[in-house]
């Protein structure tokens, strides 16, 4: 039997550490690159409204289907006819997908978490040449750094094989230091904060090849990566079958997501006002740069404990959420069935080996690579493929309002609903076609979820059963 042992806290926990991770430590640079601070904070504006919709469909759903629980694959399983292939197929792409958003994502927390750690020992961003292979030039750097990042990504691994819910304890210990750490951070840089750094407030920014982008261009540029902040903001809901009370996975997921919103907004400002706008673009550590400008050298390394240490309990969430997202879907009969495979412990470990093997073979970017540039790669790839399943969750919300699925009588919240559905999904179509401009990037990232065709064979092929996998 499943433990129930994950309550409230815990579950806000790991939404605001799986949400609050890679995305506000690394984010301003990457936004000061593609946006003047008018499309930015618009992007950011427009995206939290975007997410609070994706976040209230999976709330509401984990309320009105308490018996998908597990994952958004569950949504997908049920917009097609019961017991069909098509909701067997969409299930199993879906669950696909979102693992490997999931795993990928990895690789861009691990390596910020690396590139906090080289405050601390700058050799880890020495690029001294060492050799080539097949073409690419691998640097002293680039080793060390996947040294570190593959001991984190092991030592992450093991500590999950001893429980789920130690691990989640040490996730919210971290969690608690990073949201006290970031208040800090706030109040330290509004005493260093200057205006005239956020002017032009608009401006036209060149990309490649000279091409300059207007304001909106300026939105779509950004909304992947802002994005890529709020991924995460799902962990409650699959984790609701280990939690304590079904209501506790609304409420988490909605505080996790006002905490989150709150702490972005405040930080990119405050650090679009503390650094120059050339100096925020070639920071490799945005917020270490800007409290070391706030208070002194003594700054950057509070900034960049406060990182590492946040970073860590971030591994430890999304890497929880990685190895469970297949394990979940197992259990309906929607995934490779060795995925089910469990330790005394309770740990999925099958899916947790699998999983952080996959996110090993990507760390290798790291070596040829600057870790800013590693990340931007990543986190595009795994956004994209986050959308697919938010999208799904909030047809799923339309399906159930359109056919009177669970509101007889509620007239006013199925109105309700259709409204935040038809919003969610629209955001996540938006995204998705912002998303297409880097066709090189984007086609990777399609190809990754399409070789989820190759492993379909080894599904059961019969449709899951109508059993509650939690129970």
């Amino acid at each position: 039997m499943l433990k129930r042992n994950l309550g409230f806290w815990v579950l806000t926990a790991l939404v605001v550490g799986n949400m609050v991770g890679s995305g506000i430590f690394m984010l301003p640079r990457s936004l000061a690159e593609v946006a003047s601070p008018s499309g930015v904070l618009s992007a950011w504006i427009i995206t939290g409204f975007g997410v609070l919709m994706t976040a209230l469909v999976f709330g509401n759903l984990s309320l009105r289907k308490p018996e998908l629980n597990g994952g958004p694959q569950n949504y997908a399983k049920a917009l097609f006819k019961e017991d069909s292939n098509s909701s067997l197929l969409a299930g199993y792409l879906v669950s696909w997908g979102y693992w490997v958003a999931n795993w990928s994502g990895n690789v861009a927390i691990i390596t910020t978490f690396a590139s906090y750690l080289s405050t601390f020992f700058p050799v880890m961003t020495n690029a001294n040449p060492l050799f080539k292979i097949l073409g690419t030039t691998v640097t002293t750097g680039g080793v060390i750094t996947f040294a570190v990042c593959t001991i984190l990504l092991w030592s992450v691994h093991y500590l999950i094989l001893n429980g789920i819910e130690g691990a989640g304890k040490v996730n919210f210990v971290a969690t608690a230091a990073k949201v006290l750490g970031f208040l800090l951070f706030i109040l330290a840089c509004l005493y260093a904060f200057q205006a005239s750094n956020l002017i032009p407030f608009y401006e036209p920014i060149e990309g490649e090849g000279g091409v300059q982008t207007g304001f909106l261009s300026q939105i779509n540029n950004a909304a992947i990566a802002t994005l890529w902040a709020f991924v995460g903001v799902e962990s409650a809901v699959v984790f609701s079958t280990r939690a304590k009370k079904k209501s506790d996975v609304k409420k988490a997921t909605i505080l996790g997501l006002i905490i989150a919103l709150a702490l972005y907004l405040s930080i990119t400002l405050l650090v679009m006002g503390t650094l120059p706008q050339n100096e925020l673009v070639e920071s490799q550590k945005p917020l270490v740069d800007a409290l070391k400008t706030a208070i002194g050298p003594s700054g950057s390394m509070v900034m960049a404990t406060l990182g590492v240490i946040s970073l860590f309990g971030a591994t430890i969430g999304w890497v929880l959420l990685s190895a469970e997202v297949p394990f979940q879907a197992a259990k309906q009969r929607m995934f490779i069935p060795h995925f089910l495979k469990e330790n005394k412990k309770g740990s999925p470990v099958f899916s947790l080996w699998i999983t952080n093997l996959c996110t090993q073979a990507f760390l290798f970017s790291v070596i040829s690579q600057s870790m800013a540039s590693a990340f931007d790669f990543m986190i595009f790839i795994a956004t994209l493929a986050f959308l697919v399943p938010y999208m799904v969750a909030s047809l799923y919300q339309l399906k159930l309002v359109i056919k009177g699925e669970t509101y007889e009588g509620s007239r006013r919240s199925r109105s309700t609903d259709a409204v935040i559905a038809s919003l969610a999904a629209i955001y996540s179509i938006w995204v998705i076609y912002a998303g297409t401009a880097d066709i090189k990037t984007f086609l990777f990232g399609i190809a990754l979820l399409a070789s989820g065709i190759l492993f379909y064979p080894l599904v059961p092929k019969q449709a899951a059963t109508k059993e509650k996998p939690a129970e």
